[in-house]
């Protein structure tokens, strides 16, 4: 029998709230972190709002070699790293580093300075042929993405797998997975697991203006994320990063670890289709979910929650219900749904381990968070999306699912963890 894979620890940094406490009041109270962007003018873009974190990094004890070496994707996902190794209680000086993994998921990497650095070299964009001498002697290490698992290695002294999982918008539900997979097969004691995104530049807004995926709705920042909402009209750019302490549930019995749920199951799919586009009876997401369920050995009518994908694109969000009706059923009608990305934004490559975290935040309170913004009913979205309110909710299952460009679709089982051994 494989090993079940418990969750010890959580840290998270999001739009609108720095740590877990924070995180959740914002999301059961359904409050939106989105705004006009601040982060440089915004006015040239189509799109100009985003949901940005209020984060100093010399705060929070970053040195000025460190702020350099270290892209603001990387700073978050250490922060939130920190949070979730302190929350865990492991003495991870008493573990063999051989035996901690650390996988990190990312769909953009630094794109913050990469953005900076080619204005500079380029001086603003007037050279083609860029001068590398005025580059920033970090710049390799901003080129490529392992250096943010990388720098959570050297944080926690991993010796073990150290990887960086880029599968777009499903990299924070599949770098979890991946993790908890390294626990059952036996491959490391302690993963540290979960993803970072921090893409608000103007080569991303450029980017997603380009192919109309981000709202127009500027003039109300705070409303314009509106996921199965009938006046949706594009997703709200985030940014953030959420960490988890996976291990074994034995062990973490042995050592009465604070117990935040079980990865009960997980299954990643491609839909060898289109790098975008999805087809409309959700068969993709159905066949992720399937997958997950029949892996947690769950069956559809036992779920009490569904995390969406909720990026408040039609394409996704009708894609999506038909998909929970596909997979669950006459399930799909009773058991609640909602998209958090109302209140955080999307997140890219971040969102799916953001998603994980709340999904967590509910079997712990017994809450499901709302889908904010949803005032105009959708009748090809028909399921309970729980308009705008938070719900007292009995709460011991969860499914929470991620749909990303390539084709990727991606399912979770998350279960309280409390249950005998299956």
């Amino acid at each position: 029998m494989s090993q079940r894979v418990a969750v010890t620890g959580l840290g998270v940094m999001s739009p609108g709230a720095i740590g877990e406490k924070s995180f959740w009041s914002l999301l059961s109270d359904g409050r939106s972190a989105t705004r006009r962007i601040t982060f440089f003018d915004p006015s040239p873009f189509r799109s100009q709002v985003a949901a940005e974190i209020d984060f100093d990094p010399a705060a929070h004890g970053f040195t000025p070699r460190e702020i350099r070496r270290m892209d603001r994707v990387a700073q978050l996902c250490v922060v939130a790293a920190r949070e979730a190794v302190a929350s865990s209680g492991v003495d991870f000086a008493a573990v063999d580093p051989h035996r901690v993994a650390v996988v990190i998921g990312s769909a953009v990497g630094a794109t913050m300075s990469l953005d900076s650095e080619y204005r500079i070299v380029s001086d603003e964009g007037r050279t083609w042929l860029v001068d590398h001498e005025y580059a920033s002697p970090r710049l390799y290490e901003q080129f490529v993405p392992s250096s943010i698992a990388a720098e959570v290695a050297w944080l926690m002294d991993a010796q073990g797998p150290v990887t960086v999982v880029s599968t777009g918008c499903t990299s924070g539900l599949d770098a979890v997975g991946y993790g908890a997979e390294l626990i059952r097969e036996g491959t490391a004691d302690l993963v540290i697991a979960g993803a970072s995104d921090a893409p608000i530049s103007p080569i991303t807004m450029a980017c997603f203006d380009a192919i109309k995926a981000t709202t127009p709705r500027n003039d109300a920042p705070e409303a314009a994320s509106r996921p199965f909402d009938r006046t949706r009209n594009g997703f709200v750019l985030g940014e953030g990063a959420a960490v988890f302490v996976l291990e074994n549930m034995h062990r973490a019995r042995s050592r009465d670890a604070p117990l935040r749920g079980e990865v009960a199951g997980f299954a990643s799919t491609a839909n060898a289709h289109h790098m975008t586009g999805l087809r409309k009876d959700g068969r993709e997401m159905a066949h992720a979910i399937t997958t997950a369920l029949a892996e947690a050995r769950i069956a559809p009518a036992s779920v009490d929650y569904v995390n969406a994908h909720g990026s408040g694109t039609k394409q996704n969000d009708r894609h999506e219900t038909a998909a929970f009706k596909k997979s669950l059923g006459p399930a799909a009608y009773e058991v609640p749904v909602s998209s958090i990305k109302s209140m955080i934004g999307h997140s890219l490559g971040a969102i799916g381990s953001l998603e994980i975290a709340a999904s967590l935040l509910a079997l712990e309170h017994d809450v499901v968070p709302p889908t904010a913004n949803l005032f105009h009913a959708d009748p090809e979205c028909d399921l309970d999306y729980v308009p705008r309110t938070a719900r007292d909710h009995k709460t011991d299952v969860v499914l929470t699912v991620g749909s990303g460009f390539g084709g990727f679709q991606s399912a979770m089982v998350l279960t309280t963890g409390r249950g005998d051994d299956r």
